[in-house]
């Protein structure tokens, strides 16, 4: 089974110049643990971790937050582990174990059109294994 066939579609990103506290608020709305930071020309620069924002926003002080001038490009990963969306399933998860990370940013034509974490293939391998399947 190909990566494409199993991802997420939906790449949930900020840019270089985004504030940490608009990347936590667009974390929270939208229910992930990373983001993918994308340049205008849809490049991948790096991600941000919930534990990378976590640890940035915890040393602000409180009256501190809102005006802080701090930004992602300078708390991101610029080691982006990727992989393209036509290669087998298995050469993600192999990837995501071998790195330790929970998540991949899916690649077609070197730009950004899908995520696979952990959970999907987790999923994948649940349904195999507790859906029977038809003999007909």
């Amino acid at each position: 089974m190909k990566i494409k066939d199993v991802m997420n579609q939906e790449v949930i990103s900020v840019n270089e110049q985004t504030s940490p506290i608009e990347a936590f608020e667009k974390m929270y709305k939208n229910g992930v643990r990373r983001l993918f930071v994308i340049d205008d020309n849809g490049t991948p620069k790096g991600v941000v971790s919930y534990s990378d924002l976590i640890g940035v926003l915890n040393k602000l002080s409180d009256l501190n937050k809102e005006n802080n001038q701090e930004k992602i490009k300078n708390i991101m990963t610029t080691n982006i582990m990727t992989v393209n969306s036509e290669e087998n399933i298995k050469n993600a998860a192999n990837l995501m174990l071998r790195a330790d990370v929970s998540g991949l940013l899916v690649i077609k034509a070197k730009k950004p059109v899908g995520v696979i974490t952990k959970t999907d293939i987790c999923r994948l391998v649940a349904a195999n294994l507790l859906i029977p399947k038809n003999d007909d």
